[in-house]
């Protein structure tokens, strides 16, 4: 096995709750011969061990060089097995697949009706639960028994599982395209962020409606309506839709509670669902609404009967915590939302692994925003620099590129200016080289370049030049990208008007809702 290898079986032993490492030992010992077995014996030694170490392994005894391989894979396969035959494990994916298993087994020894008996049990469940891939496999395993197993009603059987086969078959279709089409979006939305220019909306756009299959929703199952919505959401966030984001968002969340077993059978789909619906929320600035989404979604989280793995604890403490400090940029409220940095820095550390780089990040630069928000400019940039200085981040091109704009008005704000010219030289670089540079970028670069030139007493009408020009940007379809990331007209108006940020964000805020 390769070191990868080795190092995913030491992962997962270090995974394994006491509860599953006590089914592993049971499983393992229902044997007496395993009691003394080599992969039992390294299973132990690596649960004890703080760290992978092959030499530590070979110099213990457990097992000879040319020998480890075989066993590490053995241990590897009877701890996935021992999981499995986990009740916490246990889901109705497993039990139609087990039920499967068992009328093909059925089959294969001749006993056509008893398998025949379990196929049917096994389908009605599969469609009841909208996991219509396995009710086609099964309808496909009834069809080649029907064909040896004679009956009287072979007539209509036959009829009856040629008509069901198509209309999974046709389902299965529509949900495989608008799952690619999904799929491909959102890969555009992680690479690349929004949209950056006319070329790029119209080629979402006609590829999105070239790839969309003519259906009618009324006909669409629980799966193929989740894609559907999935598709539609992930478009309308390219093209920065904020109301159309809302709207299918809140179309794929409201299928979740429409269909409750759906929940505990998909509870990824579910909190990425509510994930969307909340973030669309906080560009639309919908406090109130925000916040009624939110205690819903804390709601059905932490009731006992939600779903509890690894996974979805990891995606529950994510989506949690990037909406706990998003209400905060909602109204400008960042000294409040500054409690839940060192709370949230404590709790990344257990999920190790199971949270991405990529998602590390976007705390850091939510972090750095909150930070520079409520006038903490160092505090901010030390956050920036996790994420300037991360070479290994291949996503999110546009994270980068505005934390290192974001840097740059933090070094300006607190008075960082002796190696300012080096910073605009490796931002302006760094922003060609991701083809980001655009109006909004050129005139920051261009305004804190000329600041070195520019007298104390003409400071504030420099600022009100760049306030008039970038305000002309606001409302673009995308330069207004930049305005998502960093509050570039909120901050030339603090310097204006002699206040803080985090007050001028507030006093919009209550204007916007008519609060005053």
């Amino acid at each position: 096995m390769t070191k990868d290898q080795k190092d995913n079986l030491f992962s997962l032993v270090k995974s394994l709750t006491k509860s599953e490492k006590r089914q592993f030992k049971l499983y393992v010992g229902r044997l007496g011969v395993n009691s003394d077995s080599k992969f039992l014996n390294l299973f132990n030694f690596l649960d004890k061990a703080k760290a992978y170490n092959e030499s530590a392994i070979l110099k213990s005894g457990i097992v000879k060089k040319q020998q480890l391989a075989n066993v590490k894979s053995h241990l590897y396969k009877q701890i996935l097995i021992s999981l499995k035959l986990s009740p916490s494990h246990q889901n109705v994916r497993l039990q139609i697949r087990e039920q499967l298993d068992f009328a093909s087994i059925l089959y294969h020894k001749g006993l056509y009706k008893q398998s025949l008996k379990i196929l049917d049990k096994a389908k009605e469940l599969a469609i009841v639960n909208e996991e219509k891939n396995s009710a086609f496999e099964i309808v496909e395993l009834e069809k080649v028994i029907e064909s040896q197993y004679i009956t009287r009603s072979i007539s209509t059987r036959a009829d009856e599982l040629a008509v069901q086969a198509k209309e999974l078959s046709t389902l299965n279709v529509i949900a495989s395209k608008l799952s690619n089409l999904s799929l491909q979006l959102y890969s555009n939305i992680l690479k690349t962020g929004y949209v950056k220019n006319e070329d790029e909306a119209t080629m979402v756009i006609n590829y999105f409606n070239k790839q969309l299959p003519k259906v009618n929703v009324e006909d669409l199952g629980f799966r193929e309506k989740l894609w559907l919505y999935k598709a539609n959401l992930w478009q309308s966030f390219l093209l920065q839709d904020f109301l159309n984001c809302f709207k299918y968002a809140l179309k794929w969340v409201d299928l979740f509670y429409q269909n409750p077993s759906m929940i505990n059978l998909n509870p990824v789909f579910f909190l990425k669902g509510n994930n969307y619906l909340l973030e669309a929320l906080v560009f639309i600035g919908n406090k109130n609404k925000f916040l009624e989404k939110f205690t819903e979604f804390e709601t059905t989280v932490q009731h006992p009967n939600f779903p509890q793995d690894e996974n979805v604890a990891s995606l529950v403490f994510l989506y949690t915590n990037f909406h706990r400090i998003n209400k905060h940029f909602i109204d400008g409220s960042f000294e409040e939302g500054l409690s839940l940095i060192p709370a949230i820095e404590k709790d990344l550390i257990p999920f190790g692994e199971k949270i991405d780089q990529h998602h590390k990040m976007i705390f850091y630069y939510k972090f750095a925003s909150l930070h520079f928000g409520a006038g903490n400019n160092k505090a901010c940039i030390k956050y920036l620099d996790k994420i300037i200085s991360n070479k290994s981040l291949s996503m999110r091109e546009d994270l980068l590129c505005f934390s290192r704009v974001l840097n740059l008005v933090a070094h300006y704000e607190a008075g960082l200016d002796y190696h300012l010219e080096t910073l605009l030289r490796s931002t302006y670089k760094f922003l060609i080289k991701m083809n980001d540079l655009h109006e909004v970028q050129k005139e920051m670069i261009k305004f804190i370049r000329g600041l070195q030139d520019i007298y104390p007493h003409d400071l504030k009408d420099a600022f009100r030049a760049l306030h008039k020009t970038l305000k002309t940007f606001e409302d673009h379809p995308y330069e207004r990208r930049a305005f998502l990331y960093l509050d570039i007209i909120s901050w030339l108006e603090s310097k204006i008007e002699n206040k803080p940020v985090a007050e001028i964000i507030r006093i919009k805020y209550l204007a916007k809702n008519n609060l005053f």
